[in-house]
């Protein structure tokens, strides 16, 4: 792992920081969700390898289980939230540029806006 920070929502890990993608894994804590938000530099695609939230993609509200695949695009609105007693646990690969600071934030349960 090369870093990895706790959240309010969980915590996130790093494993591979390439200077055109990065992958990470996301654990979303019971209860808990991410901030509504959007990224200017790069993509991200997620697959959700165990547990099961309530995805806004756009305007689109939807489930996520384990085993799906979501693919989010530059400036494309996103949020999970873990509704179940159970961490929702994704990877993440981010592919453009990444830096950690590429988080605009709409809404944000946390005051981090």
């Amino acid at each position: 792992m090369l870093d990895f920070d706790n959240r309010p929502w969980g915590r996130w890990e790093e494993y591979i920081y390439e200077p055109s993608y990065r992958v990470k894994r996301l654990v979303i804590f019971p209860g808990k969700r991410l901030s509504l938000q959007f990224h200017k530099l790069r993509d991200e695609n997620w697959v959700i390898v165990s547990g099961i939230g309530k995805m806004t993609l756009g305007d689109k509200v939807f489930t996520v289980k384990t085993g799906d695949f979501i693919q989010i695009g530059k400036e494309q609105v996103h949020r999970v939230e873990n509704e179940s007693d159970v961490p929702l646990v994704i990877i993440e690969t981010q592919i453009g540029i990444c830096p950690e600071d590429d988080i605009i934030r709409i809404e944000d349960d946390y005051g981090r806006i």
